[in-house]
């Protein structure tokens, strides 16, 4: 059979040849336009699950700087949660002028005079002496925790402390004219209640010690007995040695300070090693600057 090549077969045969082209063309171009339409959208694709990560990488640290912020009090409230004990009742020994007693013949009550409440406890107060106990300063702060609610703080609570001075002696009681070392604090938002002091010294048969009594409101500490805890903090035996060895004016303290020890001494010596630590305040400073200290008061409500 003789080969015909297509360009001479006629116009029809042209004009069909050109349409069936054409229609060819039209799919190729169809099928190019969704594989590049595929590819996009597979590009697309990748770039919104990277995009998307981001993003989540992104919402996800969002939170981080408030989850910090908002745990920065953290540290405080476990300052207190988890360590804080009962203290012990102790005896208000034979000198706290908080109506339980007599000096001098008469019932002693400070706590009924109207400037009782005050932070600097070391001037007399009562009386027409003003005299400022000599010694080491001491700024105590007391914070006042419920054991039963997570050592969560307690406020509006008074507290009223008193001490030996230097020398071991006691106002009202030792030394009738004069009032000092003797004050009534309320503890504020965070339990805590601040007084400026002197370092007590060390009287024969006692370790070293400052004596406090806690009551529910300052109404309730006026009446002088109605005390929810009665008890006493230890001083640091460390303080004690280098305030007692290197301040003037206690001398006496040296001798009586190397005969009593905590294990031995009658209202410290049968409480627990917490109890002790508890009831030893935190203290750091020196003899000339002063000393500042801290120490929990944990009571059951």
């Amino acid at each position: 059979m003789e080969h015909q090549d297509a360009h001479d077969l006629g116009l029809a045969h042209d004009l069909k040849t050109m349409e069936l082209l054409a229609s060819r063309r039209r799919a190729l171009g169809w099928f190019a336009s969704a594989g590049g339409a595929a590819m996009l959208a597979a590009c697309d694709g990748g770039s919104g699950t990277t995009a998307s990560t981001a993003s989540t990488g992104t919402t996800t640290v969002t939170p981080t700087p408030t989850s910090s912020a908002t745990a920065t009090p953290t540290p405080t409230a476990t300052a207190t949660s988890g360590s804080c004990v009962v203290d012990p009742t102790e005896t208000n020994g034979p000198y706290p002028a908080d109506g339980t007693n007599t000096s001098s013949g008469a019932t002693s009550n400070v706590l009924t005079a109207s400037n009782v409440v005050r932070s600097d406890i070391r001037s007399s107060f009562i009386g027409s002496s003003t005299t400022t106990a000599a010694g080491v300063q001491v700024t105590l702060t007391l914070t006042l925790v419920d054991v039963n609610s997570a050592c969560a703080p307690l406020a509006g609570y008074a507290i009223y402390i008193w001490h030996c001075d230097r020398d071991g002696k006691y106002s009202l009681y030792d030394l009738p004219a004069e009032s000092y070392l003797r004050g009534v604090g309320v503890t504020d938002s965070n339990g805590q209640v601040s007084f400026t002091t002197i370092f007590p010294g060390c009287y024969s048969g006692r370790w070293p010690h400052i004596h406090f009594e806690v009551f529910s409101s300052l109404a309730n500490a006026t009446g002088g007995r109605y005390a929810t805890l009665i008890s006493q903090l230890a001083m640091p035996s460390a303080a004690c040695s280098t305030v007692y060895n290197n301040a003037t004016g206690y001398t006496t303290s040296i001798r009586n300070f190397a005969s009593v020890s905590i294990n031995s001494d009658n209202v410290f010596g049968d409480n627990t090693s917490a109890q002790i630590a508890q009831q030893t305040p935190t203290m750091s400073g020196s003899v000339s600057d002063g000393y500042t200290a801290t120490a929990v008061i944990g009571i059951a409500r």
